[in-house]
């Protein structure tokens, strides 16, 4: 399977190349071993690895002078028509040039990877900057009848002034000034016609494209819950069976490595939510089977809602085609309260305490809500290296109003190795407490005014909340 070498030579170009991973279906960074610290596959020697990439007939795009890639790929280069796409990008990002395979999609791929980059790519083919189409590369969905001469032919008229008209639809070219009485004409065919004539040699003057149906991939955003192999759906194990390439942050496609055997890997960071949602996307436009992988449940603060915020900007039209599914999981909070009884047995609401997204004074304005309404809360992403002080701004909120016994639940990296689960009372959260044994793989359940606990002779605590409320005396 024919994929797009994203070849790095430097740490500092890293952010890059996942900017230009998230826009390509099928595509893996390389990094120069000893040089650059994470990558899909490392490498040691420049010349010889993209030599074998480009005689394999992958693509390419470097991030590094131009200079470099020609002088490397020169000696290769024989068949215009069969080259693969070889682009160069400037090391800050700042140049998108595509080198070669004009026939087979480079110019298409520098605007794309120019505009996730938000800079103009650097085109040169006079087709396609006069025509605003490359009738020379029609769309992965159509393909060109005439020979390449022929068209060559016809694209060099059009150039010099002839008029053109078009019998059919075709988006693709939409940025040709059609006429009504073209001299030259252009005509989409809807599937392979039984007519003889279309197989026989075109004029100059006549070019045919056939539109071909594209397989439609899928994309499955699952939960594979808090860590634990027992916790995951059957549903979920099947979906991950099945897929063709696994998207995700590199820590929960760890998690699932049995799984990982003969699939493509897009492992990334945890803070690259939208450009990890498009990659997926992508590679489902492009037919492949691709899962993307959250922790708990992929609808609670997770991979789900980013996905679906990306494909509501309609960025690719091609995303219409694919089929989208979202596989629950057993999330944080519900793994937690199993592990000490039923905390959650009565109305509860769930917050996360991370101001990465919405200001702290939301936050602090739903805690207080959360109180004023007496109930339970189930607490994400308590604290982190950047933002140690909120837990205990929201105590402070808590404890206005709640017993300082109020039951609270600590749970530590639940279904792994050293997870942890501990049950103290609101007072006893302590900044030396939050600094020493709690994290963003913590989650927090603080009980209502009605959160109970059993105490066993073993030492042994359950906490619940009884389905029953006490009536509100006006």
């Amino acid at each position: 399977m024919k994929y797009t070498a994203i070849v790095v030579l430097t740490e500092s170009s890293l952010a890059i190349a996942r900017q230009i991973q998230a826009v390509i279906p099928n595509s893996q960074i390389y990094g120069l071993k000893h040089r650059v610290s994470s990558a899909d596959i490392f490498y040691e020697r420049f010349g010889d690895t993209l030599k074998q990439i480009f005689t394999e007939g992958n693509g390419i795009v470097g991030i590094c002078a131009a200079g470099i890639l020609i002088r490397t790929l020169a000696p290769l280069l024989s068949d215009k028509r069969a080259e693969p796409t070889v682009l160069a990008i400037a090391a800050d990002g700042s140049a998108v040039v595509p080198l070669l395979g004009g026939l087979n999609g480079a110019n298409e791929l520098a605007n794309q990877i120019g505009k996730a980059l938000s800079v103009k790519a650097a085109i040169t083919t006079s087709g396609q900057l006069h025509l605003q189409a490359n009738l020379l590369s029609p769309p992965k969905d159509y393909v060109l009848v005439n020979s390449d001469q022929a068209a060559k032919t016809f694209v060099a008229d059009l150039l010099a002034g002839a008029k053109v008209s078009l019998i059919g639809e075709a988006q693709w070219l939409s940025g040709i000034d059609f006429s009504e009485n073209g001299s030259h004409l252009i005509e989409i065919l809807d599937r392979v016609s039984n007519d003889s004539d279309y197989c026989k040699p075109k004029p100059n003057h006549l070019v045919y494209y056939r539109q071909i149906p594209i397989k439609t991939g899928s994309l499955a955003i699952v939960g594979i819950g808090p860590g634990s192999r027992k916790w995951m759906s059957a549903e979920v194990r099947e979906l991950l069976q099945n897929a063709t390439d696994l998207v995700g942050y590199k820590t929960y496609l760890d998690l699932i490595a049995d799984f990982n055997e003969g699939k493509i890997l897009h492992a990334s960071d945890n803070r690259v939510e939208s450009d990890r949602a498009k990659l997926g996307l992508n590679l489902a436009a492009a037919g492949k089977n691709v899962v993307i992988v959250s922790s708990g449940d992929p609808g609670i603060y997770a991979m789900a809602a980013a996905v679906f915020e990306v494909l509501a900007t309609k960025e690719n039209p091609e995303w219409e085609k694919i089929q989208l599914q979202v596989a629950p999981g057993i999330s944080a909070m519900q793994a937690a309260a199993a592990q000490v009884g039923a905390p959650l047995g009565h109305d509860f609401c769930v917050i996360s305490l991370s101001d990465i997204l919405k200001p702290w004074e939301t936050i602090a304005l739903r805690l207080k809500a959360a109180v004023q309404a007496d109930l339970v809360i189930a607490i994400y992403n308590p604290v982190s290296s950047q933002r140690p002080w909120q837990l205990i701004a929201a105590k402070e909120i808590l404890i206005e109003a709640r017993s300082p016994e109020t039951p609270v639940v600590i749970a530590t990296s639940l279904g792994r190795e050293k997870h942890s689960v501990k049950v103290i009372n609101l007072e006893q959260l302590s900044p030396d407490l939050i600094k020493n044994q709690i994290n963003m793989q913590t989650i927090l359940l603080i009980g209502s005014s009605q959160t109970r606990r059993i105490q066993r002779s073993n030492d042994e605590v359950w906490v619940y909340t009884p389905r029953t409320y006490p009536k509100v005396i006006a």
